[in-house]
C-alpha cells in the first residue's frame, strides 16, 4: 500500500499562501455557480438559446459538480491531492475559456458542465491539503475566514456579471464573465505548482465508479425530462427520461446498500438525524436557490431592470446572508442548535410572503427598489440556516463517518442547487403564458410551500451541532 507523504509547511507564510490559494479556488467555484443568475437572459438573447438555455446554464454546472464532488474527494485520496488540485484548476480554466468563446448554446452548456466536473476535482482537495499541512491554530483561523470570504464571493458573482455586461468590455458583452477565469486560473495554477506540498496518495483507496455513474444518469434523466417537458411539451421523450432517471436512482440506492465502499455509508442513511438534515437541506436549498434565479429573471424580464440594476437590487439579499451567517458563526449555532434553523426558516417565509404581497398588489408595475427590504429579510433567514442545517445534521454521527457525511452534504447542496434552478425556471416559464407577474406569484407560492414542508423535518434533526464544529 502506498501511503501519503505529509509535508508540513515550515513557516506561517507558507500556510497563509496555501490558504489564499484554496480560497481562490473556492471563490472561483462560488462565483461561477452564481454568475449566470444575472447573465442568463442576456446570454440567451445573444445566442438565441431561449428558455432551454436559461434553464441549463446554472443546472449543467451544479449537476456535474454535485454528482462528482464525492468522487473528487476520493480521487484526491487515491492519487494525491496536489495532483488532483492541479488537474482541477487546469481543466476549470480551460473550460471557462470554452464557455467564454462559445458560439452557440450547445457548446456553452457542455462547457458549463465541464467547468462543474473539473470544479468537483478541484474543490475537495483544498480542505484535505489544509488538514494535513496546517497547525491546529491555523486551521481555526482558516475555517473562520471561509464563511465571510465565500459570502463575499456569492455577492461578487451576480454583481460582477451585472457590471461586466453593462460595461460591454471590448464589445464582448457577457463573455468576460467566463474569460476572467483565464487570468485567475493561470495565476492560481502557477502558484499551486510552486507552493502545494507533494503527496503520493493512497492507491488502495476505492472509488465507487458504478455508484457515481448511476447517480449521474439518474440526475440527468430527471432534470432533462423536467426541462425538456416544460419547454417543448410533455411528449414521450421527457416522460421516458424521467422514468429512466427514477430507475437509475433506484439502482443507485441499491448500489449504496450493497457496495463494499459506497459513496454514502449505509450507517449514515440509517441515522434519522442525518437523513432528516439531508432532506431539509435538499428542500430548502432547492427552493431558495431556485427562487433567487427566478427573482433575477423577474427583475429583468418583468420589471425591465438592466443586468447591473438587477444585481444591485439583489445585493441586500446576499448582505443579509452574510450578516446573519456571521452572527450564527459567532456562537448562535452552539447556543441554539436546531432552534436557529426554525428561526431562519420562519424569517425566509416572512420575507417570501412580503415579496408575494408586493407582487400581488402591484404586479409588473412594482418599483424595483421597493423589493430590496424584503430581499434583505429573505437573506437574513437564509444566513441563519444556510450552514446551520448541515452543522446540526452532523450532530449525531460517529467521528469515523465525518468525512463521508461532510462530502455527502456538500454534494447534496450542489445537487439541490441544480434541481432548484431547473425546477424553478421551468415553473416560472410554464406560468409566464399568463403574465410574468403571475409566473412570479406561482414561483413564490411553490417556494413558500416547500420551505413550510421542511419545517416539521427539522424536529427530527439533532438538537445540537458537534462541539468540535465551534471549537
Amino acid at each position: 500500500m502506498t501511503t501519503m507523504t505529509e509535508t508540513r509547511p515550515t513557516s506561517s507564510r507558507s500556510m497563509w499562501a496555501i490558504l489564499a490559494l484554496v480560497l481562490l479556488a473556492d471563490a472561483l467555484d462560488v462565483i461561477d455557480a452564481t454568475v449566470t443568475n444575472i447573465a442568463a437572459p442576456t446570454i440567451a438573447m445573444e445566442l438565441h438559446g431561449g428558455q432551454g438555455l436559461i434553464k441549463w446554464l446554472g443546472t449543467a454546472y451544479m449537476l456535474a459538480m454535485g454528482v462528482l464532488l464525492m468522487v473528487g474527494g476520493r480521487l484526491g485520496d487515491k492519487y494525491g491531492q496536489r495532483r488532483l488540485f492541479l488537474i482541477g484548476m487546469a481543466g476549470f480554466t480551460a473550460a471557462s475559456a470554452v464557455a467564454g468563446l462559445s458560439p452557440d448554446p450547445a457548446l456553452l452548456i457542455v462547457a458549463r458542465a465541464t467547468q462543474g466536473a473539473f470544479g468537483a476535482l478541484l474543490i475537495p482537495q483544498g480542505m484535505g491539503i489544509m488538514t494535513k499541512t496546517f497547525s491546529r491554530e491555523m486551521l481555526t483561523k482558516a475555517f473562520g475566514l471561509f464563511g465571510p470570504l465565500l459570502g463575499a464571493a456569492t455577492v461578487g458573482g451576480p454583481v460582477l456579471a451585472g457590471f461586466i455586461i453593462g460595461a460591454d468590455l471590448f464589445g464582448l458583452s457577457w463573455r468576460p464573465i467566463f474569460l476572467i477565469n483565464l487570468v485567475l486560473g493561470v495565476i492560481g495554477l502557477a502558484v499551486a505548482v510552486r507552493i502545494l506540498p507533494h503527496d503520493d496518495g493512497d492507491h488502495s483507496a476505492v472509488v465507487d465508479g458504478w455508484g457515481s455513474g448511476l447517480l449521474a444518469a439518474a440526475m440527468f434523466g430527471l432534470l432533462y425530462g423536467l426541462i425538456e417537458g416544460s419547454t417543448n411539451g410533455w411528449t414521450t421523450i421527457p416522460i421516458a427520461a424521467i422514468v429512466a432517471g427514477l430507475a437509475f436512482f433506484a439502482a443507485f440506492a441499491h448500489r449504496q446498500s450493497t457496495a463494499a465502499d459506497p459513496l454514502l455509508k449505509a450507517s449514515l442513511l440509517r441515522n434519522r438525524g442525518f437523513t432528516s438534515g439531508l432532506l431539509v437541506g435538499l428542500t430548502v436549498f432547492a427552493a431558495t436557490i431556485g427562487l433567487v434565479y427566478v427573482l433575477s429573471l423577474f427583475l429583468q424580464e418583468g420589471l425591465h431592470a438592466s443586468p447591473r440594476d438587477a444585481a444591485l437590487a439583489l445585493l441586500p439579499l446576499t448582505l443579509g446572508i452574510i450578516g446573519s451567517a456571521f452572527a450564527a458563526m459567532g456562537g448562535l449555532v452552539a447556543k441554539l442548535g436546531r432552534i436557529l434553523i426554525f428561526i431562519g426558516l420562519a424569517i425566509v417565509l416572512a420575507g417570501c410572503g412580503w415579496v408575494l404581497a408586493l407582487v400581488i398588489a402591484s404586479g409588473t408595475g412594482l418599483g424595483l427598489w421597493s423589493l430590496t427590504p424584503a430581499f434583505f429579510v429573505i437573506g437574513l433567514g437564509l444566513g441563519c440556516c444556510s450552514s446551520t442545517i448541515f452543522d446540526v445534521a452532523m450532530g449525531d454521527i460517529n467521528p469515523d463517518e465525518a468525512g463521508s457525511a461532510s462530502g455527502s452534504l456538500s454534494s447534496i447542496q450542489q445537487l439541490a442547487a441544480g434541481m432548484g434552478s431547473a425546477a424553478a425556471t421551468s415553473i416560472f416559464f410554464q406560468a409566464a403564458d399568463s403574465g410574468l407577474d403571475h409566473a412570479m406569484k406561482i414561483s413564490l407560492i411553490v417556494v413558500l410551500g416547500l420551505v413550510a414542508l421542511s419545517v416539521p423535518l427539522v424536529t427530527l434533526m439533532p438538537r445540537r451541532a458537534p462541539e468540535e464544529t465551534h471549537s
